[in-house]
């Protein structure tokens, strides 16, 4: 078995309003000096070694991100 995590951002052209809202909340609750948030998903899968990386694209692509609007990373990593 392997650890895939897909990360999940909305694309930088498209407006991120959850992000500005937690970067207009911030100066308030004391934390200065972040001038932007961008807020994501992250889904960490369990699969099995015959699961190619062209296949965890395509689920990426398919089901976890909206690649009209985001972008997205696969990436392996250690279980």
């Amino acid at each position: 078995m392997a650890r895939v995590v897909v990360d999940v951002m909305p694309k930088q052209e498209i407006l991120d309003p959850q992000g500005q809202a937690v970067a207009n909340a911030l100066p308030r609750l004391g934390f200065d000096g972040i001038t932007e948030v961008r807020q994501g998903k992250r889904f960490e899968l369990e699969v099995g070694d015959d699961v190619d990386d062209a296949t965890l694209e395509r689920i990426a692509e398919t089901l976890l991100a909206n690649p009209v609007i985001e972008d997205f990373a696969v990436r392996r990593v250690d279980a």
